[in-house]
């Protein structure tokens, strides 16, 4: 658990100590939005005095359920994921979490994915009559285009709401996000949105050593792309929209840092661009704090983790108007906004900010100051508070059906 450290240790514990079970298929050390924010989460509730059981599938042969107090783990089996191989697909595991959760019952089941392990404990906790609250963190939906089976777009996005609705309340990380679900059918939805550790991620992590390494003088400006290296990242307009930047500062360099499916082709199609591979904690940090400026070209994020790490790092980020850029940029003051989808308008906002380096370090300097707000300390009570609600709102409903008429706390 070393590696979700939230550094939450000025919280009061909470008024009410509650027992959650959350259940995900990916956690830390996995490296993945998802993976971190759901670690960070836990540390947080722990943090709080809480108990978590956190249900996952076991990511090696030799691991092993950690049993500390307040803090449990129940690991099932899983399957590589398809062109993920370093991620595991829990498999259905709802004998097993009935047992579990008749011999000690949670307060409430937090369910982070939509896999089968997901789905399993959506039908666990309906068979025990517990409360269930899910989150909304990928588009999977969106993806099928990038992988030649758009066809699948419809299909993957009803599978999607079925499974949501199918809980008490649905946590998703924007408010833009929010109404295109309820749009869509969705019920039951709540903002959460997500935090950024600003004592890991700040302007101070810059390093002129890591950045020797690279080959780059002080002056050499470093365009930063730190993702999944998956075709649905978008990378091929990243690559134009450097080339854009480096049409107006011949001397510019690339950083690609992060992993996938994609790597591999995309280094041996521009192996002049510098390659880091996955990194993670303080490293990752430097990374950040050592380019100029953040290039963020997908399209298919829910949130998008990385524009308030690179934010918090002192980076001016170009990216499209939606999810997490549409809520922290400020056009012109800590970066620049295209239209969605708008691919001739970002690489024209990449051919900008390489002929404006002023404009460049006056973003640079407005940039940690837009994200100071975003801590995870936040996070944690607002999840706290719909916790409760969600709790409260399920005792009050199997009242009613008792017909006793009031609810004993």
């Amino acid at each position: 658990m070393e590696t979700a450290r939230l550094h939450l240790q000025t919280l009061a514990p909470s008024r009410r100590q509650l027992r959650l079970a959350v259940v995900t298929e990916t956690y830390p050390p996995e490296v993945n939005g998802v993976a971190m924010s759901t670690g960070r989460v836990v540390e947080g509730l722990l943090a709080r005095g809480h108990e978590v059981q956190l249900i996952r599938p076991r990511q090696t042969p030799a691991d092993r359920p950690v049993n500390a107090p307040g803090f449990d783990e129940m690991l099932s089996a899983g399957i590589p994921l398809p062109r993920y191989n370093h991620l595991k697909l829990g498999l259905p595991a709802r004998q097993a979490l009935l047992r579990a959760w008749n011999l000690r019952r949670p307060d409430v089941v937090q369910i982070v994915t939509e896999g089968p392990l997901g789905w399993s404990a959506v039908a666990a906790a309906r068979k025990l009559r517990l409360p269930v609250v899910t989150e909304f963190h990928t588009n999977f939906h969106s993806y099928s285009r990038y992988y030649g089976v758009g066809w699948l777009k419809q299909p993957l996005a009803a599978w999607l709401r079925r499974f949501h609705n199918k809980g008490d309340l649905c946590l998703v990380p924007t408010d833009a996000l929010r109404a295109e679900l309820v749009a869509g059918g969705y019920a039951r939805l709540a903002v959460l949105a997500r935090g950024v550790d600003t004592q890991l991620f700040s302007p101070a992590r810059r390093s002129e050593a890591l950045r020797a390494q690279w080959g780059v003088t002080p002056g050499t400006p470093v365009c930063a792309i730190v993702s999944r290296l998956a075709p649905e990242k978008n990378l091929a307009l990243g690559l134009r929209a450097f080339e854009a930047f480096r049409a107006q500062r011949p001397d510019a360099r690339l950083l690609v840092v992060g992993d996938g499916p994609a790597r591999v082709a995309l280094q041996a199609s521009h192996p002049q661009h510098l390659y880091a591979g996955m990194r993670t904690g303080e490293d990752l940090a430097a990374h950040y704090a050592s380019a100029e400026l953040f290039l963020f070209p997908s399209l298919t994020e829910t949130f998008g983790n990385v524009i308030t790490e690179a934010l918090a790092s002192g980076l001016p980020v170009l990216g499209f108007d939606y999810a997490a850029a549409a809520e922290m940029l400020r056009d012109g003051v800590n970066g620049l906004l295209a239209p969605f989808g708008d691919e001739q308008a970002f690489v024209a906002a990449a051919a900008r900010l390489g002929a404006d380096s002023p404009l460049r370090a006056a973003m640079a300097t407005r940039a940690p100051e837009s994200v100071q707000h975003r801590d995870w300390q936040g996070v944690i009570l607002r999840l706290e508070q719909h916790l409760e609600e969600v709790i409260g709102e399920h005792q009050r409903r199997q009242v009613e059906k008792s017909g006793l008429g009031v609810v004993i706390e």
